[in-house]
């Protein structure tokens, strides 16, 4: 009988050509497939909650995989992460779950956190897990034009061309903007995204944060549902997958 495991996935986004497998770059669904290749014998899909761009991070990312074989928890999560060394992705948890567990279908919100660090010094530690931004920008006024996302919306502006979504419309649950510091955090849930969407949205509020635009001017580009209308998209790099919740708050913790 077919067991399923729900995985808990952490991952440094840079080598990676984003989540889903290509047939010649390297992806962390691949990559994860060829672990459990390895260690089991069986060739299996990793269904993930969120496919992630190139460069971007997780440190919540949810997948399952089906195996023939059962095996203890521990015994996947110890040998996929062998056969993952030295590619920084790595099981944080491993359970086994239900045939009616789905990590994308079954999902309720996905959290993402895009980090900007302001100030006028080169990244260190930092450097490619924030965007860096030289000129002072506004976090306040970031934060005010951010609300102009909750709610209900026709995306289309800051949705990829290349987006497969049947529709533009989407529902986004929080878009706070916190600065502590230097760093300033960009925390937005919502059930499901349009591709790039997140980095579509920061980069249009970096427009506002710099004085470029004002909150009006964002909501002239949000109604005008036109790509075209959409500022710069911001990196890859401050962008990262948080946390994935499921029905009944079911998440792995």
């Amino acid at each position: 009988m077919t067991q399923r495991y729900r995985l808990m996935i952490e991952y440094d986004g840079r080598p990676f050509c984003g989540w889903q497998r290509q047939l010649e770059d390297i992806t962390v669904q691949g990559a994860i497939e060829a672990a459990f290749l390895k260690f089991s014998g069986e060739r299996v899909v990793c269904q993930g909650a969120g496919r992630t761009d190139a460069g971007v991070h997780a440190r919540g990312q949810v997948a399952h995989v089906d195996l023939e074989k059962s095996w203890s928890v521990d015994k996947v999560q110890g040998a996929v992460n062998q056969h993952l060394t030295p590619l920084p992705v790595s099981l944080l948890k491993v359970e086994k779950a239900g045939p009616e567990f789905h990590a994308r279908f079954s999902a309720v919100a996905r959290h993402y956190v895009y980090r900007i660090i302001n100030r006028r010094a080169p990244l260190t530690i930092d450097n490619g897990f924030a965007w860096h931004i030289k000129r002072t920008i506004s976090s306040r006024a970031m934060a005010e034009a951010a609300q102009c996302f909750v709610g209900e919306h026709d995306f289309s502006t800051f949705r990829d061309s290349e987006c497969q979504a049947e529709s533009p419309v989407r529902t986004i649950d929080r878009f706070d903007v916190i600065q502590t510091g230097e760093t300033i955090e960009c925390h937005v849930s919502a059930q499901s995204f349009l591709h790039r969407q997140v980095r579509s949205m920061v980069g249009s509020l970096e427009n506002v944060g710099s004085g470029k635009w004002t909150v009006q001017d964002l909501k002239q580009v949000l109604d005008a549902k036109d790509r075209k209308a959409c500022g710069p998209v911001a990196p890859p790099d401050g962008l990262c997958l948080v946390q994935v919740d499921y029905p009944g708050n079911d998440r792995l913790s």
